[in-house]
């Protein structure tokens, strides 16, 4: 049987590896990103007269949901959702490339944050060690977890920032001339900072683990010159 301490360290990096896939799961499953844009009729001469945008157009977009709501762009008012692989889909392109890379990216970052549950776990019940199934199993499946989801996260801002994915969710729709897109950041692109967080901790705590363990073992195998001179003597 395992010992006490070694029982209380993987069930706590077992407990921050679901709270991190809780958080994880819950962020990938709200809104991500929010965008404004003014927009006029097509034909109009937007570049000299502001008064024209008088319309605008804003957008949800999750990673599998998406909410456009559009007030006089053109002319009436219309909100319609869609799944977000549909509308992105329809529009091609660098958008829908980095979108579905940084869902695939999540999805292989959950499974690697799945493995840090089970090994823990295993670890808190047996007495593996050194093994694929021991401390090093922790580590690399953290490890991973942590890559890939901050690897999901600088791809997104680089398909919200750095596209025309905005320009092309409305165009799809309508035919308007748009400008001043503004965007921000929502809960589910955040929630990914503390699952982050917490992937790293399950690691600090094996860390601890194995510091703990191996001065314990350090301590026990001590020179025989430490050892009183009555006892060498047999």
């Amino acid at each position: 049987m395992p010992s006490l301490q070694k029982v209380l360290h993987f069930l706590g990096g077992c407990l921050l590896a679901a709270l991190e896939v809780g958080l994880m799961g819950f962020g990938m499953s709200d809104s991500w990103a929010v965008s404004k844009l003014e927009c006029a009729s097509q034909g109009s001469d937007g570049l000299n007269s502001t008064d024209l945008y008088n319309g605008t157009a804003d957008i949800s977009l999750g990673l599998f949901s998406l909410v456009v709501s559009r007030d006089s762009c053109p002319s009436f008012g219309a909100t319609n959702t869609y799944a977000t692989f549909q509308k992105l889909v329809a529009i091609g392109g660098p958008p829908l490339i980095l979108h579905s890379l940084v869902v695939s990216i999540l999805v292989v970052s959950l499974i690697t944050s799945a493995g840090t549950i089970f090994i823990t776990f295993y670890n808190s019940v047996s007495n593996p060690y050194q093994t694929h199934l021991g401390p090093s199993g922790v580590y690399t499946c953290s490890a991973c977890s942590v890559i890939f989801a901050f690897l999901a996260l600088v791809l997104f801002l680089v398909n919200v920032f750095a596209t025309n994915m905005w320009q092309d969710i409305v165009l799809n729709e309508v035919k308007v001339n748009l400008r001043n897109v503004t965007v921000s950041m929502r809960l589910g692109f955040y929630l990914l900072i503390p699952s982050l967080v917490m992937s790293s901790l399950a690691i600090v705590v094996i860390v601890l683990y194995q510091h703990v363990a191996y001065t314990h073992q350090k301590e026990q195998q001590r020179p025989t010159e430490d050892a009183p001179k009555e006892i060498m003597m047999y």
